[in-house]
């Protein structure tokens, strides 16, 4: 079993940053991939920037070059640096945790509100 709470959230006014802090308890050893997700009112779950244990990053097309996800594997925490924010960046973002050993695992956070104001 995973916990993750996530932290970081909040209002910002369009152009302006904010990073989001997600921590990981529990059987961390085992995590393969973390990553943040974001759903925004009346839209799917879309997948933002995932990490790999060995640090291999991908990212949405939508936030290519204005967020940086990183992991401090020692600490259990994953962060998401997010800059140059747009209103459409408005949405819940929750962070998520993959176990694979043989079967695959998901474990998510409950989510922190991020609202960027145009």
């Amino acid at each position: 079993q995973v916990q993750l709470v996530e932290s970081g959230g909040g209002l910002v006014q369009a152009g302006g940053s904010l990073r989001l802090s997600c921590i990981a308890s529990g059987s961390t050893f085992s995590i393969n991939a973390m990553g943040w997700y974001r759903q925004a009112p009346g839209k799917q779950r879309e997948l933002v920037a995932d990490i790999s244990s060995g640090g291999r990053t991908n990212y949405a097309d939508s936030v290519m070059g204005r967020f940086t996800i990183s992991r401090d594997n020692a600490k259990d925490i994953v962060y998401l640096q997010m800059n140059s924010l747009k209103p459409e960046d408005t949405a819940v973002y929750y962070c998520n945790a993959v176990i694979v050993v043989g079967v695959l695992y998901e474990y998510w956070g409950q989510g922190t509100q991020v609202t960027v104001s145009s």
